[in-house]
């Protein structure tokens, strides 16, 4: 059953990544902890090394239609290297608890700026 669950998951996440360069994290972590019985912090750590391929294919499939921009790409990239030291530091020091409600946060704050979007498109 997790197999099954955990290819679910790695389609869904990839459709959701090609049609919005997002959606990983967001749907790993949640699942990681809830079906797989993961803590916030593994779960985490094994989004982020689950999410390489989909990173790899998307990024690849948009360099093809001529959409990445390789210098912002880089500088945000290696931005994030520095930023994921500090964010991994900071998830082994908060409580389990705190970083589930942090996580939750993040999750509402990326639906009330994906409804905001949506709206003014409208």
């Amino acid at each position: 059953m997790e197999l099954v669950v955990a290819l679910a998951l790695g389609l869904i996440a990839g459709v959701l990544a090609g049609m919005y360069g997002v959606g990983g994290g967001l749907l790993f972590v949640p699942t990681l902890v809830l079906v797989f019985g993961l803590g916030q912090v593994d779960a985490e750590a094994t989004s982020l090394l689950a999410i390489l391929p989909t990173v790899a294919a998307g990024a690849w499939r948009q360099h093809r239609y001529g959409n990445v921009h390789w210098r912002a790409a880089v500088v945000v990239g290696m931005a994030a290297i520095v930023g994921v030291e500090l964010g991994v530091l900071s998830a082994r020091a908060l409580p389990e608890q705190g970083l589930q409600r942090l996580f939750g946060l993040l999750v509402l704050a990326v639906a009330v700026q994906l409804a905001w979007r949506a709206r003014r498109v409208s």
